[in-house]
């Protein structure tokens, strides 16, 4: 193909960028089932019904916006926006489909109190329990997929080892940075170059190289802004963008990077921290928006205030991430060291998801036998049955409320 140019694309209306908005407003109150379903429901929408790219530029995306860290399908749908209405669309695009489930998750929110105590108290214990199953899902279909071998299962045991025996964020950080030097080591020899095909609306260099600049401004200011400043917000906006700049390989990953940020640090307690994960599940929209929950019960800023920043912050690095790429993505994609850094960071994080899905998800659900049968039931429902995570909620909502 063609290199990607600095032409400027041709200019835009504010109707087309209406038009991305409404288009994935609907998707955002409508797509329910996790990432891997988002796309399903992109691709009926954008690719086979009303032809905004074709099938092999949508696959192009797909893979750019799996390989780089970032909520998946946001950052797909974020791409699309670009390609339809350029910048203007791409934020569209993002703000339509987030807006509903980070609505609905900050409405949790403001609800928790009353999920301390009495029925209150008995759907909290039922939703950490539904944490466990999907949890368990995540890390069996993640394992199967990026640790097929023993190599990069030995890679994902050792990134288990290190954020289980080690507490802190520095851990998933340290396991994902290894995972990807263990890759460049061992998994030269499995890299196969992929195809080539076009990603549709040019990005010029320099705003990739802007984006890039941006996040890599944010990712090392950030932290030195918030230690000098002892500012609440500051460190509340670092610890999620860092949490968001992290997640390989599955929007599943950000539960122990945004539980180390949170639990650990004392702004949020465990047993509402995973209550709002397992309510997460029953909304529709990118799983990302529960850090608008965890904001909004942040003790600073808090409230409508700390929902948005965390929710800025969650997404910031996979957006700027995308906008650095899309220019560079056809060569730097080509490259078989890239693509075994790759494999060794994603074989990582099935450790780290592992590390996660015992503590604090099974120790804080699993309480009595009758939990156990709970979870156990759910992770067939969702594995087995292939049940959506939605209907998967309501079984253990009136299984917990029955047993």
């Amino acid at each position: 193909m063609a290199p990607l140019s600095d032409t400027p694309p041709e200019p835009i209306s504010r109707h087309r960028t209406a038009e991305v908005f409404r288009v994935f407003l609907g998707l955002g109150l409508t797509s329910f089932g996790g990432p891997i379903a988002h796309l399903g429901y992109f691709r009926h929408a954008f690719v086979e019904r009303r032809r905004w790219l074709d099938e092999a530029r949508y696959a192009d995306l797909v893979a750019l916006c799996q390989f780089l860290p970032g909520p998946a399908s946001s950052q797909v749908g974020f791409a699309i926006g670009y390609a339809r209405a350029g910048l203007p669309g791409a934020f569209a695009a993002w703000a339509g489909f987030t807006l509903p489930s980070a609505l609905l998750l900050y409405a949790v929110a403001l609800g928790a109190d009353r999920l301390q105590s009495g029925v209150g108290a008995d759907l909290t214990h039922s939703l950490k329990i539904l944490a466990v199953a999907v949890v368990a899902q995540a890390v069996w279909g993640m394992a199967r997929t990026l640790a097929p071998d023993r190599t990069r299962a030995a890679i994902a045991l050792l990134g288990l080892a290190l954020t289980a025996l080690i507490a802190g964020a520095g851990a998933q950080g340290l396991a994902i940075g290894l995972g990807a030097l263990l890759g460049l080591a061992f998994c030269r020899a499995e890299t196969q170059a992929p195809a080539i095909d076009a990603l549709g609306r040019a990005a010029p260099r320099r705003l990739g190289l802007a984006a890039g600049a941006l996040f890599l401004a944010l990712a090392l200011g950030l932290p030195l802004a918030a230690s000098l400043t002892g500012s609440p917000a500051l460190q509340l906006f670092d610890g999620i963008f860092r949490s968001g700049a992290f997640v390989f390989g599955g929007g599943h990953v950000v539960l122990p990077l945004l539980e180390a940020e949170t639990v650990q640090r004392g702004l949020v307690g465990a047993d509402a921290f995973l209550a709002g994960y397992g309510a997460a599940q029953l909304v529709p929209g990118p799983l990302f928006t529960f850090a608008a929950y965890l904001g909004a019960l942040a003790p600073a800023p808090g409230g409508l205030a700390g929902a948005t920043l965390a929710l800025v912050a969650i997404f910031l690095p996979g957006l700027l991430l995308v906008l650095a790429a899309l220019p560079f993505w056809d060569g730097f994609r080509r490259r078989s060291l890239a693509r075994a850094a790759m494999r060794g960071a994603n074989a990582a994080v099935v450790g780290l998801l592992g590390a996660a899905l015992y503590d604090p998800v099974w120790t804080h659900a699993i309480l009595a036998p009758r939990d156990l049968v709970i979870a156990v039931a759910g992770f067939l429902l969702l594995t087995l049955w292939a049940r959506p995570p939605w209907q998967v909620a309501l079984f253990t909502v009136l299984a917990g409320f029955i047993l």
